[in-house]
């Protein structure tokens, strides 16, 4: 299980600069019942050279708050939102948060968007869900003509129009252009995992988060990648493009206990967020090739059995997406993740982890 807490470690300043294949980033997720931000890991992080820190949002803390507290306190790491949820705010509140944090950071915020899941977004933000793909589109194209500054804000889609003349207008709406100039090269990234998502990610955001993945089954993203890209309006492909999915790392001497919260949320996504016939996670472990597990798995989420749901997670699942065990055997993992990034799939790893021992064996073996 994690260890203790070690001793800031200080390292050279180009212990940076060494990894160009792989680059790591320290995921903390959002907040439990008392909002708590462990500044001492993420320097530690910072002094071995990860390159960025990121925040979450679900019905609790928010994404936006920590990333800023914590950009407010480094000098060199970057901070991000894995992920904003877009219905809860509008594009132009999303791109006037984006450049204030890119201008104050120096440069060091990236904004990471997601269209969450009907029941968040309708059960607790009181707004519809609508086409999330279409919504991920326009809300990306609206932020980046905001930051590109050419003329007064228009737009007119099917979930955004700007100015607003729809049912409950004045009519007084007028097309303004930002104050404040924000930098059209600001990394715009998104939460996706299905055919379309991944696809609409290619075309139109520097890169995405898979909530985890198996790095040698880049095949399940490539096709959809592949026709993302060309429809692109500027030249893409995986050199300008960045994969960065999340990987749990835990480590222990006994591997079936460091396996346990792998397979606790690996049963919650695959089993509980969403409903049986609309669940994207599910989903995406069938197309990984257990379908059969995560059928069970649902099924005993959804009938209230969370912990026989979370027996039933495969142990080979655990080992695709994680990192799990030994220093020695998650050495061996890593070798698998080092051969994706080499081969350009996967640009970050974002590490899900508060042992400082798992943090300085990546930062050893990566960077």
């Amino acid at each position: 299980m994690p260890g203790p807490r070690l001793k800031r470690v200080q390292f050279p300043a180009e212990l940076a600069l060494r990894g160009e294949t792989m680059k790591l980033g320290l995921s903390l997720g959002y907040s439990g019942a008392k909002m708590k931000i462990d500044m001492e890991g993420i320097l530690h992080a910072e002094s071995l050279g990860f390159d960025s820190v990121w925040f979450a949002e679900s019905w609790g803390s928010d994404a936006v708050t920590p990333a800023a507290w914590v950009l407010a306190r480094t000098s060199t790491v970057k901070a991000g939102t894995a992920i904003m949820q877009m219905p809860a705010r509008t594009p132009s509140c999303a791109a006037m948060t984006a450049m204030t944090l890119q201008q104050l950071s120096g440069n060091r915020f990236i904004l990471g968007l997601g269209a969450s899941g009907p029941q968040v977004i309708e059960g607790w933000h009181g707004v519809p869900y609508g086409k999330p793909i279409t919504r991920t589109r326009e809300y990306i194209q609206v932020v980046r003509q905001i930051l590109a500054r050419k003329g007064p804000l228009e737009f007119a889609g099917k979930e955004y129009q700007i100015p607003y003349l729809g049912k409950g207008s004045t009519g007084l709406g007028k097309p303004l252009k930002s104050i404040i100039h924000g930098d059209p090269s600001l990394p715009i990234y998104t939460a996706a995992i299905t055919d379309n998502g991944v696809r609409c990610a290619a075309q139109y955001a520097d890169g995405f988060f898979p909530v985890w993945m198996n790095p040698d089954r880049f095949d399940v993203f490539k096709p959809s990648l592949d026709a993302g890209f060309s429809k692109a309006d500027t030249e893409k492909s995986l050199d300008n493009f960045e994969i960065a999915p999340f990987v749990q790392v835990v480590m222990g001497d006994d591997l079936d206990r460091c396996r346990q919260p792998v397979k606790a949320m690996l049963a919650l996504y695959i089993g509980g967020m969403g409903a049986r016939n609309k669940n994207f996670y599910n989903d995406y472990a069938a197309r990984l090739g257990y379908a059969a597990e995560a059928a069970e798995i649902q099924d005993l989420y959804l009938a209230g059995k969370p912990q026989e749901a979370a027996k039933r997670v495969p142990d080979q699942l655990i080992d695709d997406v994680s990192l799990v065990g030994t220093a020695d055997r998650i050495s061996e993992g890593l070798e698998r993740w080092r051969r994706a990034g080499e081969r350009g799939e996967v640009k970050s790893m974002l590490v899900q982890s508060n042992s400082a021992q798992a943090l300085n064996l990546l930062a050893e073996r990566l960077l």
